[in-house]
């Protein structure tokens, strides 16, 4: 199983002195996070794209190009890329170029995203939501087949055979579907043989086994060969000393960062209760001491039948720089060794 982390590159108010962090600092970190990570041992890490003030993540393929240079070994990819919005003919040049500069260390998470703010900065209707995404796909997967190709849809002016470059690095650059709670994405992703990232951040794992099965039977009776299927798992988390440690850093940016979003979107404002209650046995959040983690991980890839990849979300903790960075060194290097069996 992967083991990574999948940041947002949030800048966050300190709740002690209502300061919001320093762009630059912020920026800097995120980049010290994932060279931290590639040393640690993890396997990948994710960067979002949001198109708002507090965010620094609209342009991914930039800062993962940057860490690309500071890194050896870790993946690097989008968390989602919001493909309903971008041109996949950019998207692609900017992934492939990154797999170069990375060496072959490049991919791409796409999705519909569950931040809509990049449909009207980028000219494109809300209602057109899914529409967009199944034809941009589309597109995507064909130029990835091939540099030259012939291809005419609603969205985007017609291509006629102009050629899409550079190539990557990677004879197949890996796209993998970024998926919520929606079964038809579950199925496409099935059926276009696309390895499946599920964004599971509230709940219980065991309610996303039916869809994840739906995947799976797509993916059958597609005819895909089954060593391509993979599953992955995008979930917040966070690692300490301690499970009270580990809750007591990470509480803090995830109310904040929930209660920005409440008001956003209309949900009641989050408490203390509910993250008690996720941070349990039963609850979502890979919340708590390596052990805890561990144990966790390990009850998912048994839920899910199968995992073979788990990111986490702690950006939320990132005010906490010592915690962050005890986080990623805990993930690496006692938490994937007791998930792979090679630590009692």
């Amino acid at each position: 199983m992967e083991i990574g982390i999948d940041s947002f590159a949030m800048l966050l108010t300190d709740p002690a002195t209502g300061r919001l962090q320093s762009a630059i600092d912020r920026m800097e970190s995120v980049l010290a996070e994932i060279e931290l990570a590639d040393q640690v041992g993890l396997d990948v890490f994710g960067m979002g794209e949001h198109h708002r003030e507090n965010a620094l993540d609209s342009a991914p393929a930039v800062i993962l190009a940057a860490a690309a240079a500071r890194t050896k070994s870790i993946r690097l990819t989008s968390a989602v890329a919001v493909l309903s919005a971008a041109d996949p003919v950019r998207l692609f040049q900017e992934f492939a170029t990154l797999d170069l500069i990375s060496g072959g260390r490049a991919e791409i998470v796409v999705g519909r995203g569950s931040s809509v703010e990049a449909y009207p900065l980028f000219g494109f209707d809300l209602r057109d939501y899914d529409t967009l995404f199944a034809e941009k796909l589309d597109l995507l997967l064909k130029i990835r087949e091939q540099p030259n190709i012939k291809w005419q849809g609603r969205f985007r002016p017609a291509i006629n055979g102009e050629g899409v470059f550079p190539r990557p690095h990677q004879p197949n650059l890996p796209i993998w579907l970024g998926v919520g709670g929606t079964p038809e994405s579950f199925v496409r992703a099935g059926t276009l043989g696309l390895p499946l990232m599920v964004a599971i951040i509230g709940g219980s794992f065991e309610r996303f086994l039916p869809l994840v099965d739906l995947y799976r039977r797509a993916w059958d009776a597609a005819g895909h060969p089954r060593q391509g299927q993979k599953v992955g798992v995008h979930a917040l988390g966070f690692v300490g000393e301690t499970d009270a440690a580990a809750r007591e850093a990470f509480f803090p940016g995830w109310f904040q960062m929930f209660s920005d979003a409440g008001r956003e979107r209309g949900w009641p404002p989050p408490t203390k209760a509910q993250f008690e209650q996720m941070c349990g046995p039963n609850g979502a959040f890979l919340v708590g001491s390596p052990r805890t983690v561990a144990a966790k991980i390990l009850h998912i890839n048994e839920t899910l039948r199968g995992v073979s990849r788990i990111t986490f979300q702690m950006s939320t903790a990132a005010l906490e720089t010592e915690a962050m960075r005890r986080s990623i060194e805990f993930l690496g290097t006692d938490v994937a060794p007791l998930v792979r069996g090679q630590r009692p």
